[in-house]
């Protein structure tokens, strides 16, 4: 179910939907950082307690729509912020990329798990 619109255009919609209700007040820095991390909670809460599968969520319908909604909404938070602050998703993802590629060289941090300060 792939979408055709581009990431500066669901940006426009977040947008144009903050502006639709007048909530543009309530989108300060500090407030949309913390929305990001109240989702983020909601989305770890879909499967406290449990630790399913990649493949046990794909088969729970009701389970996967539960952490698509939140995802949504941590993605949401995410972009407004981006919108608010002139930052580019992709590029600032792209960006940290390659600061990752940089402290996690492969060599040395291939099937490790530990921090690039402990590499």
């Amino acid at each position: 179910m792939a979408s055709v619109d581009s990431l500066q255009e669901t940006m426009n919609v977040i947008d144009a939907f903050t502006q639709e209700r007048d909530w543009e007040q309530f989108h300060n820095v500090k407030n949309l950082m913390s929305s990001v991390s109240i989702e983020a909670s909601e989305l770890n809460e879909t499967i406290q307690w449990q630790s399913p599968t990649a493949q046990e969520v794909m088969n729970n319908p009701k389970l996967l729509a539960e952490i698509g909604d939140e995802l949504a909404d941590v993605m949401v938070y995410c972009l407004r912020l981006c919108s608010i602050l002139g930052l580019e998703p992709v590029e600032i993802m792209s960006n940290k990329i390659e600061k990752n590629r940089k402290k996690y060289p492969i060599d040395k941090s291939k099937g490790s798990s530990q921090k690039y300060t402990n590499l």
